[in-house]
């Protein structure tokens, strides 16, 4: 029961809750309207992600075996982009309730989500996938693309 639980938007939840309880100690709300676009950005970066996977046919579930390796659309900008778009929550989420007692939280966050889920990913994904999951890792970061690599790779996408 309770690894079934154990599920990335459990903690995503467990981080917001204390977020927000973080901004009933001490709120400073001058970036909320930046942290409204953070929650949007984040929530459609995870539903963009879960549709390319399920187009894929491949579970975006944590510890379940991959069918196939996507690696194309947001794949193609960020190996994580539904945990990249939960630290956008969660950081929209902080700026937005103005709780910065808890932005290092945010950092806490990605620690615990690489430790806890990512790793094991990457490990399912190189067993079953081999030459073509580490040449993809080559090419595409973990978290986010860099801006001085993305320019001259827009040429190519012509």
């Amino acid at each position: 029961m309770l690894k079934e639980i154990d599920i990335p938007p459990l903690w995503l939840g467990l981080a917001l809750a204390a977020t927000w309880a973080l901004s009933a100690l001490w709120s400073v709300r001058l970036l909320a309207p930046i942290g409204k676009v953070l929650v949007i950005l984040g929530l459609g970066l995870m539903g963009w992600a879960v549709v390319q996977m399920l187009l894929a046919r491949t579970t975006f579930i944590p510890r379940r075996n991959p069918q196939a390796l996507v690696t194309r659309g947001v794949f193609a900008i960020s190996r994580n982009p539904i945990y990249l778009g939960d630290v956008a929550v969660l950081l929209g989420a902080a700026l937005y309730w103005g709780a910065v007692l808890a932005l290092p939280l945010v950092a806490v966050f990605v620690w615990w989500i690489t430790q806890r889920y990512i790793l094991d990913e990457e490990a399912r994904l190189r067993a079953g996938f081999g030459t073509e999951f580490e040449a993809w890792c080559q090419r595409v970061p973990r978290w986010i693309i860099p801006v001085a690599w993305a320019a001259p790779r827009a040429t190519h996408l012509r």
